[in-house]
Parts: C-alpha cells; sequence; structure tokens
C-alpha cells in the first residue's frame, strides 16, 4: 500500500512540473552574488518584464549617447523618407564638449545612414543632422523626444538634445529598461545598433569612410546581442545598455556611470556568467582594467559613446 501511495504521489508531482514547463534556472539566481563596478544598474528577464537584479535602479543620472536610442524612435516615428539625403552644417558641430568628427562640413548621407551611424558609432553629427531636418527643427525634435518618454512612463527622464552631449539628458535605469524594451520594437534599430562594422560612400569627396560598432561585444561570437547602444561623457561615466539572449532567455542589461575604459563590457561578462552559472566573476583589482575585448581603432568614432 505504502508503495502504491508513493508511486501515485511520484506520478503526481512530474505530472505537476511538465505542465508547469521547464524549470527556469535563471529564477532562483542569488543577486547578492553579483557585483558589479557600475554605480547604477537593473537587469530584467524581458519575456515577462521580471527585474532579476538591482542596484540603485531610480538613481537620476546623466546618460549620455544612450540618448541616441531616444533620437532613432523620435526620426522613425517621424515617418520622412530614409532614402532623402540630409546634410552635415555648422549647427552640427559639438560647441559644448568639442568632439571631433570624420562627417565633415557639408557631408551628406541618406536619413538611413545617419541613422545607422547615430545608432551603431555613436556620430553626433548625424544624431544632430537627423533631429535639425525634422518638422520643426531640433527644438521640436527634443519636444518629441520628451512627449515619447512621458508617454512611455519614463518619470524620471528628460531629453534637452538628440546627442546626448549635455549632462541636462538624464534618467534611471529602471526608466532605461522601459526605452530598450521599446526601442527593439524598431527592427531598424535592433540591426542598425548591432551592426559591428559599416563603410560610408561620401560622394561630395569620393572617399569610403570606415565606422566601427562602440560595443565590441558585437563582434564577440560568444554573445547573442539583439540591440545596443553605448554612451559616455564625463559626468555619465561608461554606460552600456543591451538586449541579449542569455542562457536561452532574452534579458535587457542596463549599466551606468562605469569608471574605467573596460568596465561597463566587464560588468555585462558578469552578469552573463552570473545568469549562466549562478556565480560571479571577480571585480578586477584597483589600476588593472580587464582585458579589453576591442581593438583601439573602435574608440576613434565613439564621440560619446
Amino acid at each position: 500500500m505504502i508503495s502504491r501511495f508513493l508511486f501515485v504521489f511520484l506520478a503526481l508531482t512530474a505530472f505537476t512540473a511538465n505542465a508547469a514547463g521547464p524549470l527556469d534556472a535563471t529564477a532562483s539566481r542569488d543577486p547578492a552574488k553579483l557585483k558589479l563596478a557600475s554605480a547604477s544598474a537593473i537587469v530584467l528577464d524581458a519575456s515577462d518584464g521580471r527585474a532579476v537584479y538591482s542596484k540603485s535602479a531610480n538613481a537620476v543620472t546623466p546618460i549620455a549617447s544612450l540618448t541616441k536610442l531616444m533620437t532613432a524612435i523620435v526620426t522613425l516615428d517621424g515617418g520622412q523618407a530614409l532614402d532623402e539625403p540630409i546634410g552635415i552644417d555648422l549647427d552640427d558641430l559639438d560647441y559644448l564638449k568639442g568632439t571631433r568628427s570624420r562627417l565633415r562640413m557639408g557631408s551628406e548621407l541618406s536619413r538611413r545612414e545617419m541613422l545607422k551611424l547615430a545608432l551603431m558609432a555613436s556620430e553626433n553629427r548625424a544624431a544632430s543632422s537627423l533631429a535639425r531636418h525634422y518638422p520643426g527643427g531640433t527644438g521640436a525634435f527634443v519636444a518629441a523626444m520628451n512627449t515619447k518618454a512621458a508617454a512611455l512612463g519614463m518619470t524620471h527622464t528628460r531629453y534637452a538634445d538628440p546627442t546626448g552631449l549635455t549632462p541636462e539628458n538624464v534618467s534611471t535605469a529602471s526608466d532605461l529598461a522601459i526605452l530598450v524594451n521599446e526601442a527593439a520594437k524598431y527592427p531598424l534599430v535592433r540591426e542598425f545598433s548591432t551592426t559591428p562594422s559599416h563603410y560610408v560612400d561620401l560622394q561630395q569627396n569620393g572617399r569610403m569612410l570606415g565606422f566601427n560598432n562602440t560595443n565590441g561585444l558585437v563582434k564577440n561570437s560568444g554573445w547573442d546581442i539583439q540591440l545596443s547602444k553605448t554612451g559616455y561623457i564625463r559626468e555619465a561615466g561608461k554606460c552600456l545598455v543591451m538586449l541579449a539572449n542569455i542562457a536561452s532567455k532574452p534579458f535587457v542589461i542596463i549599466l551606468l556611470d562605469s569608471s574605467g575604459k573596460y568596465t561597463r563590457q566587464g560588468d555585462a561578462q558578469r552578469v552573463r556568467h552570473w545568469l549562466e552559472t549562478g556565480e560571479t566573476l571577480a571585480l578586477p583589482t584597483a589600476g588593472k582594467p580587464a582585458k579589453a575585448t576591442r581593438s583601439r581603432a573602435s574608440f576613434r568614432n565613439a564621440s560619446a559613446g
């Protein structure tokens, strides 16, 4: 009798487990084991919006070129022709930080190409040109950015320009997770932000210019990145947001205000390792940055990325 009861109990247990679906290994991860160098961070299970890790996720901070995700959304929502040529003018030069660009005065590219360079290479002049050629100009464009943020429920987010060069562009890790989820709905944002490298033809002078993605992890075969954006100005520190498939699930990763040159990538590796194994990777020793996973050449395009 006891044996029969045990058999029935085990059978019912197995049936219940199968009915509930396979166990999610990432659901049991201990957040206390994940140590990150970024000042603010959040990791969301994109399949259900559940936060599996959070660190100062509601702290308001400058966001640098993470701004360009909203720039891309407003550009695409505007419905202007992507094949229309738009140019670089005096108003697109950076008089605030003095950053440089290889898109010189008079350079002309299609709106599509400008959007791609703004996302994958964090090209400030490209982002500025997109806003300047919006109906009503840059002022109307920035207003549309703030309207979109409010509509998405990004209550702690404010935009003052389309590039992120100004520290007046602020947000939180929690708000940026909302932005990443929204941006992922746009196929071109996903494609352009994860393009490893791209060449453009500047017909005005017959030159071909090559640009690299500011996130070297998109070239790493060990990652399955669906959306990516980096950001950097002094006031914001090094920032990185991604949508990536890890342990067979999609996760939104927001990393803000990292001080080391490669810390944001190192933190991303620590997040992935924790999600895959439940264990932590050690933080780098002070003064000894983690090994770079991309070439120095890729930084030449990252004006504010």
